[in-house]
């Protein structure tokens, strides 16, 4: 869990104040933070397979895991970006670091038992 913490503070960090700039500078909210997602997502693999679950499971099935994991995570992120800022009127800078926190907690459970999971505690239906 600290490394996950590690890795998600330091990139979720760099990332929210990019959002803030880019936003600020004029780009919308939703597209913004779909650049910065497939941005952190394809960053975020080495990181998360290697220092926070030190995984080593070869081939595709991995990667498709973790992809399938991300789009649930965007998906969540999109729909707390339309729900609460346009449709509530909340600002979108709250609702996204709001966000940031609810896709990591969704994230890190996704990653920990279906993405990488430890082949000792494998849950075989999803292998």
């Amino acid at each position: 869990m600290l490394r996950y913490a590690f890795v998600g503070v330091s990139t979720n960090l760099i990332g929210y104040l990019v959002y803030l700039l880019i936003t600020y500078i004029g780009l919308g909210p939703k597209v913004t933070m779909t650049l910065l997602y497939v941005t952190g997502a394809t960053l975020g693999f080495w990181g998360n397979r290697t220092i926070t679950f030190r995984h080593h499971e070869k081939g595709l099935a991995v990667g498709l895991r973790y992809i399938l994991a991300h789009g649930v995570g965007y998906l969540i992120n999109l729909t707390l970006l339309y729900t609460l800022g346009d449709r509530l009127g909340y600002a979108h800078q709250l609702v996204q670091a709001f966000a940031i926190f609810v896709v990591a907690g969704f994230l890190f459970v996704a990653f920990k038992y279906f993405v990488f999971p430890d082949p000792k505690r494998s849950l075989g239906a999803f292998r």
